[in-house]
């Protein structure tokens, strides 16, 4: 009983990280402008909302030549994953780039096992199947019958999945090789960087920095505030306090949430078979989850 007591308050954030960072993909539909745009303005604003809290915290710190130049990739990751997330949003809708996304687990546990020697479970080489498995009972197995654009942001979704696990790689080795740098601060300078880059990409192509009108700046804020900011907050506090499974368990509230705000929202048709295969790829991803002992967001 003291132990379930102990785990109910974190387990209560956790799941309310969850559905707070599921609206992700509402947020960015709903801003109605060019994902480039949509992706500069997440981290734009979130640079601000994360700067505040830092200083408000005190969490400013003088960075070293190595943990700038990893800053620096970490950005570069992290805005190619956003801008990828949110163009296969444009393709697919938010729920299944949300699922795509996702897929990062089983990158993540190959790095691990490739990089840093850690051992794959047959747990996790079943998941990867399964995972693919879900994802085309959703899709359709006549991959040649899908639009083109269809296509395109599946490929777009699953190589986004593989920026953000270089993102989440790279910001945990900042944490590593800089002494006392809190995950706020490091998550900060990365969306600095991030912002650097997506705002350069902007300005040297025809996409204008202007916004539609205050629905569009509404919703943005809505991204940076909750998604890029609230959300972290409150699931990167909670998770060492929880069990990897259970907490990951969850998480996956995540993406499914994601999913039935696409239909519910959004008016997406899906059928029983693409219930089924949804469900099916979150299986597969807590597989993953589980097997790796590395739980994301």
């Amino acid at each position: 009983m003291l132990t379930s007591d102990r785990y109910r308050k974190p387990l209560l954030h956790i799941l309310g990280g969850a559905i707070i960072i599921s609206f992700s993909g509402v947020w960015v539909t709903w801003a109605t402008v060019a994902p480039l745009v949509s992706a500069f303005y997440r981290v734009f604003f979130g640079t601000i909302f994360l700067a505040v809290a830092c200083l408000v915290n005190g969490e400013f710190q003088t960075i070293s030549a190595r943990t700038a130049l990893l800053t620096i990739l970490c950005g570069l990751c992290f805005s190619a994953d956003l801008l990828l997330w949110h163009i296969s949003i444009l393709y697919v809708g938010p729920g299944l780039a949300t699922i795509i996304a996702n897929f990062q687990v089983f990158i993540l546990t190959g790095a691990s096992f490739l990089f840093f020697g850690q051992r794959l479970r047959l747990l996790f080489l079943a998941s990867i199947p399964l995972a693919f498995l879900g994802l085309f009972l959703v899709i359709g197995f006549d991959w040649a019958t899908l639009p083109a654009d269809y296509r395109t942001g599946i490929c777009l979704g699953l190589t986004a999945a593989f920026f953000y696990a270089a993102f989440l790689l790279s910001l945990r080795k900042i944490q590593e090789i800089q002494a006392g740098i809190s995950f706020f601060y490091g998550l900060m300078l990365v969306s600095l960087a991030s912002t650097c880059f997506l705002g350069l990409q902007i300005m040297f192509t025809t996409t204008s920095f202007m916004l539609p009108g205050y629905a569009s700046l509404g919703s943005l804020l809505c991204l940076a505030l909750f998604s890029q900011t609230i959300g972290w907050a409150v699931i990167s506090n909670s998770l060492p306090k929880v069990v990897p499974s259970l907490a990951g368990l969850v998480l996956l509230l995540q993406p499914a949430l994601a999913f039935v705000w696409d239909v519910l929202l959004f008016e997406r048709p899906t059928s029983g078979l693409q219930w089924l295969g949804v469900l099916v790829t979150l299986a597969a991803i807590y597989m993953g989850m589980s097997s790796s002992e590395r739980i994301r967001k």
